[in-house]
């Protein structure tokens, strides 16, 4: 039997392991030790290493922070880089987030796509190799990380003690081939409120976001009003232009203002519907006066909202490499006296984000709000459309789908493909395939999930033979 008829064979377990990694909840926790980013990556990192092991792989977990399974003999390594965190899973799920329902074909829950069912789909393709007996020169070798989602700290760790493999690539973005990425920085825009009143109104708080790289899906305002009619009826005009979903809660004199949008990944905002957004626009029309919070929602209703690319803010790059700047507001909140709104960017290939934070301050000077840059910049990456490794997983692509137009891309996400040198991101999403990833009822068909391990054993075969 050849390999791509045994990854046929373990349909069964592919998706019982895909269902069973899924029901652990891998969101980053208050660290302990062993396990530095939480019970949940931890308890991931301890299943999925379990799994390789009873296949007859050589394990190892280094200190909880990331782990790895590998087979094979040879000077060189080809490596896979996959992650087994996941960002929160937000509201309004269909199905339970982390229950690995299966509807319709489909497996639903938070890492389903990414990048958990990707994790399983190759460790199988690596036992359809190992079982298969074929001839291989090149050591095979996946790494598991566990807080790609929120620092890299699991990747860090991982190349501070291991070394590198040859070559890798990491199934965590898109396909065909992943041959450049935008530079990716995180910061924040504070602002002092000494005055939260505006009238007859005063703001006592605003949240909402779950993480920075997510287009928020919830944001509310705590609001006390004196004229509930004036309120209602500035919503009534309000909704009446607009197909955004506000709503309100009273009681006593305090009012709760609910804006719930769509999520989407960090680095395609316009594919989401941004809350924080929408509820920034309604407080826009209720408020009018020159307090310091009005001013900041001024400031964002002018030079962020809805727009994607950074053009309203001083930061609207593009190149012909890699498109335009991706902009992403995505957690608010009011504390401690001051607004805080916590944004994600992704910069085009050939600029930099000197460029970027110049761009926003220079268009800030004199609002009185902060760039708080963030030490965590990934700095783009770019592996030509004629480098071996482009090529050849070019290569099992076109043989594998039949798919003969398509050419490498660039993107805005981040993949673990920054990790090490001579790295790109391969999968698991097909052209004008649904993007689900951090979006509520995130999934993957069982489907694509037997399609993508098939073309992950014969890229790594064709890598490592």
């Amino acid at each position: 039997m050849d390999f791509i008829e045994l990854v046929e064979s373990y349909k069964d377990d592919i998706v019982k392991s895909t269902q069973e990694i899924v029901r652990i909840k891998s969101v980053e926790g208050e660290g302990k030790p062993g396990m530095p980013f939480g019970e949940g990556p931890y308890n991931a990192l301890k299943y999925a290493l379990d799994i390789a092991e009873d296949m007859g792989f050589k394990t190892k977990n280094l200190d909880g922070y990331a782990g790895h399974a590998d087979f094979g003999e040879g000077d060189e390594t080809i490596g896979i880089l996959v992650h087994l965190d996941v960002v929160p899973e937000g509201d309004g799920w269909t199905y339970p987030p982390y229950s690995g329902e299966i509807h319709d074909g489909k497996i639903f829950g938070r890492g389903t796509l990414d990048d958990k069912g990707p994790a399983i789909a190759s460790l199988y393709a690596m036992k359809a190799l190992k079982e298969a007996n074929v001839s291989l020169n090149k050591k095979i070798r996946i790494i598991f990380g566990t807080n790609e989602e929120t620092g890299w700290g699991c990747m860090k760790y991982y190349f501070e003690h291991e070394k590198a493999p040859d070559m890798a690539f990491t199934p965590d973005a898109d396909f065909p081939v992943i041959h450049g990425e935008k530079g990716i920085i995180a910061f924040d825009l504070v602002k002092k409120i000494e005055n939260n009143s505006c009238g007859d109104i005063s703001i006592k708080s605003i949240k909402g976001g779950n993480a920075v790289n997510m287009v928020p899906d919830y944001c509310e305002a705590i609001l006390e009003v004196k004229d509930m009619d004036y309120i209602e009826n500035k919503l009534k005009n309000f909704k009446e232009k607009n197909d955004y979903d506000i709503s309100i809660e009273e009681k006593d004199g305090i009012v709760k203002v609910i804006a719930k949008g769509s999520s989407a990944h960090g680095s395609t905002p316009e594919k989401g519907e941004n809350a924080i957004t929408y509820l920034m626009l309604f407080l826009g029309e209720i408020l009018d006066c020159n307090c310091d919070i009005c001013d900041f929602i001024k400031i964002y209703n002018e030079k962020i909202a809805l727009k994607h690319n950074g053009e309203g803010i001083g930061c609207g790059f593009e190149d012909e490499v890699s498109g335009k700047l991706n902009f992403n507001p995505g957690v608010i909140k009011t504390e401690d006296g001051k607004i805080t709104l916590s944004i994600n960017i992704r910069y085009p290939i050939k600029s930099s984000s000197e460029e970027v934070y110049n761009g926003i301050r220079k268009e800030l000077e004199g609002t009185g709000i902060k760039l708080i840059e963030d030490d965590d910049e990934m700095k783009p990456i770019y592996v030509p459309k004629n480098d071996p490794l482009v090529e050849k997983l070019m290569k099992v692509y076109k043989e594998e789908t039949g798919d003969l137009d398509s050419e490498p891309i660039t993107i805005g996400g981040g993949t673990y493909a920054r990790a090490m040198d001579n790295a790109v991101a391969f999968g698991p999403v097909f052209p004008g395939q649904e993007e689900v990833a951090h979006q509520k009822d995130e999934y993957i068909s069982i489907e694509h999930l037997m399609k993508m391990a098939k073309i992950y054993a014969k890229a790594l075969y064709e890598l490592a033979k």
